[in-house]
Order: C-alpha cells, then sequence, then structure tokens
C-alpha cells in the first residue's frame, strides 16, 4: 500500500480497464513476495469489511464534530483546495472512527495514513494495484458485491480502509507501528510505520488523546479509560 505515481482519473480508468501494461505489472505485483502492498487478504478481514460496510451511518455527537471540522480543515486545506471534498472526508473519517459498538480509532492516524498512502489523492494507483485515498487492494469490492471503480470514491474507500487498520491494530494488541507495518505489508521494515507516526503528531487533536503517545518512539494506543 504505497502511494502511486499516477494521480488523476485517467490513470485510475486505465488500470481498472486492464490494459496489458496494467495487468502485467498487477500480476508481477502479486507474485513478486516483495512488491506485496498488505496481508489484506487475511481471511478473517472478510466479515470485519463486510460489516464496516454496513454500518455506514454517521454517529457523530455534533459538537466534537465541529471542533474536528474547525481542526483540521485549515490542515487538509494543504492538500485539497476544494472545501466540499474536504468536508467530506473529514466528515467520513470522524463517523467511521467513533462508530459505536467498534473499537475507535485514532480520527489523527487515519488521516496520516491517507497522506503517507496517496497524499489524500482518492484517484492514486499503487504498483501492487491498492487505490484510492487509503490504498485498498481491488479484490475487496469483488468480495463486498461492489464495483472496484467504488474504491476511488471517498466513503467507501475510509469505510473499508479503516476497517483493516482496526483489525491490524486488534490483531497487533494495539501495538501502531506493528500494525500499521502489517497494514503496509512492510513488517520488520520501520521506514513506513515512521512516516505515518511522525505525520500523526500533524494531525492528532483532541480526539486522539487517550490513545496514547503517537510518537515513532513509543506507539502503543491506550485502551479507553486505561493510564
Amino acid at each position: 500500500m504505497r502511494r502511486s505515481s499516477s494521480s488523476g482519473p485517467a490513470s485510475a480508468v486505465r488500470a481498472f480497464r486492464g490494459g496489458t501494461g496494467a495487468l502485467a505489472a498487477l500480476l508481477l505485483a502479486l507474485l513478486c513476495p516483495q512488491a506485496r502492498a498488505d496481508r489484506q487478504r487475511d481471511p478473517a478481514l472478510g466479515p470485519v469489511v463486510q460489516r464496516a460496510i454496513v454500518q455506514a451511518q454517521c454517529f457523530a455527537d455534533r459538537f466534537d464534530a465541529d471542533v474536528w471540522y474547525t481542526m483540521m480543515e485549515p490542515r487538509l486545506a494543504r492538500f485539497i483546495h476544494d472545501p466540499a471534498r474536504r468536508l467530506k472526508i473529514l466528515k467520513q473519517v470522524y463517523c467511521v472512527t467513533h462508530q459505536p459498538g467498534e473499537s475507535r480509532l485514532p480520527p489523527g492516524l487515519v488521516m496520516a495514513v491517507m497522506e503517507v498512502e496517496s497524499g489524500f489523492n482518492r484517484w492514486a494507483v499503487s504498483s501492487s494495484g491498492a487505490v484510492g485515498l487509503m490504498q485498498v487492494m481491488p479484490y475487496w469490492p469483488v468480495r463486498l458485491g461492489m464495483k472496484r471503480y467504488e474504491l476511488v470514491h471517498v466513503l467507501p474507500n475510509i469505510r473499508m480502509g479503516c476497517a483493516i487498520l482496526r483489525f491490524y491494530l486488534q490483531h497487533a494488541h494495539d501495538d501502531v507501528r506493528l500494525a500499521l507495518e502489517e497494514y503496509n505489508g512492510s513488517v520488520g521494515r520501520p521506514q513506513y510505520p515512521d512516516r505515518v507516526l511522525t505525520d500523526w503528531e500533524t494531525w492528532a487533536g483532541a480526539d486522539d488523546l487517550g490513545f496514547g503517545s503517537s510518537s515513532a518512539g513509543s506507539a502503543r494506543l491506550a485502551r479507553p479509560g486505561a493510564r
């Protein structure tokens, strides 16, 4: 799930239409272990991602949401000029990370993952075929009865990406560094988690308090209420 050099609608359409070159690149990425983008094929992830798609309603508290928008909107403006697009991303991140019935995610961490994975470019396609803001692998829509092109849409991409990140945090017992390595398919290599954890410092807001330190040297989430 590395950031792609493909950065526009035309690039994404070419990848999805499956030209010979794109197909060859995708097959090579799937066959070469060093090119694997992530461990998103874990069988246990299926029901997790399915539930995230079904539970798509926004449960945001109005006051907390207003604080979130006020803090994050100017920061996101550095990457996205359109205010409507900024608010769409921020609303979805807030809602998914605060979803009742699920373990909470630090929303600032999700923003940091998006910055590193795609630079907030929803059209990004990696060399291994990962797509969109959170670089989700293209077999997920097929498994979920969705269309591949939905991965370039803000809402389903964030829902799937957050479900996968949440899964790996639980699997890693809230060790953020290890969860990020698994998300990116770079276990044992510190470069990716270092970048995300550094960016987390930029995106961390009030909603990240209580989740533990976001520094590169201390990256374990505190469970709610734990100290």
